[in-house]
């Protein structure tokens, strides 16, 4: 069977259509159906069924999928080997950051990258909702993601995720705000204010709703914003609380001040993601290596100041 043919099976078991397939590997989707045809015919059984307008994989196309995954590690993993005898991750890394960490991390990292020769990383930003940082795996090398603890919505996917950061979530007050002076603050001393919050799905909304469980009431929700520098702008005006990074928001304006929040889990943990074949690559696992030092650094000097 042809090793090509396989990944596409494999990139249809991922994103469930021809045409999501056709746009990723940039063919049209007659040119996907022909080649699922050929290897179906190289298989000798069916691999795929109707359903609908659309197609899905069956029993025999599923166990061929994972087949071609670990073909994808065998094949990765060789190229590793060899550049790892020349002792030269060379080629490019494309990785998708969100704005938070990107922002505070990456310009380090890239500083740091910029030593090792013939390596190029490519980066761009987007902001999803939870459950599709693991989507966009198959289109960039490497996707750093965020969750809440305990939560894995890329669980069941099969990819790899390296920890960088468990970063605390603190208040965002106004610095004349009536609790500004506290140590810390607790859900009921937060229930009665207005909220800063983020769009419905992002991780953040899962504490506030904690929040209200803890208190025992609904808080209001004056604002949604998916910006922390908007964010921040609103809290220095007066115009709400709102929780703020402790280590990726970056240094905050005099006229706010961060409390910690007792009583209330509230942290999210940062990763990266990146498929198990994707993650044999020297130069993806050199990249790998300096995120998650410079993570460690940046933890250990926002934790110091």
């Amino acid at each position: 069977m042809d090793v090509h043919r396989l990944d596409l099976l494999r990139e249809l078991s991922e994103r469930g259509s021809v045409t999501a397939v056709a746009d990723a590997t940039g063919r049209t989707p007659s040119a996907v159906s022909q080649q699922l045809k050929v290897l179906e015919r190289e298989a000798g059984m069916p691999l795929t069924a109707r359903s609908g307008r659309g197609i899905v994989l069956t029993s025999a196309g599923q166990a061929l999928a994972r087949s071609a995954a670990d073909i994808a590690i065998a094949l990765e993993r060789a190229a590793a080997l060899w550049d790892e005898f020349r002792n030269h991750p060379s080629g490019e890394v494309t990785l998708l950051t969100f704005p938070t960490i990107g922002a505070t991390l990456l310009p380090s990292v890239l500083i740091d990258l910029a030593q090792v020769a013939g390596l190029t990383v490519r980066c761009t930003d987007l902001d999803p909702e939870l459950e599709e940082f693991a989507d966009h795996t198959g289109d960039y090398d490497i996707v750093l993601a965020h969750t809440m603890p305990g939560l894995l919505p890329w669980g069941g996917r099969g990819l790899r995720a390296v920890p960088l950061l468990t970063e605390p979530l603190d208040i965002g007050l106004p610095a004349d705000h009536r609790l500004a002076g506290r140590a810390h603050v607790t859900a009921a001393d937060l229930v009665d204010e207005t909220w800063l919050g983020v769009p419905m799905g992002y991780p953040f909304e899962r504490i506030l709703h904690e929040v209200e469980q803890q208190a025992g009431s609904r808080v209001q929700v004056s604002q949604r914003f998916s910006d922390m520098r908007i964010m921040e702008a609103f809290i220095e005006a007066g115009l709400g609380i709102a929780f703020v990074p402790r280590y990726t928001s970056g240094p905050v304006s005099a006229g706010i001040v961060l409390k910690p929040l007792r009583g209330v889990a509230s942290a999210r943990q940062i990763v990266a993601l990146v498929r198990p074949d994707v993650a044999e690559r020297l130069a993806v696992r050199t990249v790998l290596d300096v995120l998650v030092d410079r993570a460690a650094r940046l933890e250990s000097a926002r934790a110091a100041a």
